[in-house]
């Protein structure tokens, strides 16, 4: 299941601290949103329901823990941006890329750099690709 573009806030908030408290992590999205206390308890509640998150019991508060790495969620969203707009497949994506954003010298050599290493793998080794459905 997706999640908003808020929802990920409080998700990377979730990462980069553990497992916390619901003060906890309005105390770290403070700096950078106006977001109220209630909304960001929706968006935990949210989450929670998309299974994104836990939450336990501890005395009189609550512990919001993710039961997604950051990792496996990336690759779900990732894919599922490949498979609903290019077909599954990445070349019509970086070729998209390309075309609409300017690529640094830097962006292009990461690219070669990424692409190398793909075909100097051992036959079999390389990862499955990202948008292609189990």
């Amino acid at each position: 299941m997706s999640i908003t573009p808020a929802e990920s806030r409080v998700m990377e908030a979730l990462w980069a601290l553990g497992p916390s408290s619901a003060e906890q992590v309005m105390a770290h999205l403070a700096s950078t949103s106006s977001w109220s206390p209630t909304t960001i308890k929706t968006l935990l509640a949210r989450l929670r329901e998309k299974g994104m998150l836990r939450i336990d019991r501890d005395g009189r508060r609550y512990i919001y823990s993710a039961l997604k790495q950051r990792e496996d969620w990336i690759s779900e969203e990732t894919g599922g941006l490949l498979r609903r707009l290019f077909d599954g497949r990445l070349p019509p994506l970086l070729a998209h890329f390309s075309r609409s954003q300017a690529l640094s010298r830097r962006d292009i050599a990461e690219i070669r750099t990424l692409l190398d290493q793909l075909e100097s793998a051992p036959a079999g080794t390389t990862r499955k690709r990202p948008g292609k459905r189990k």
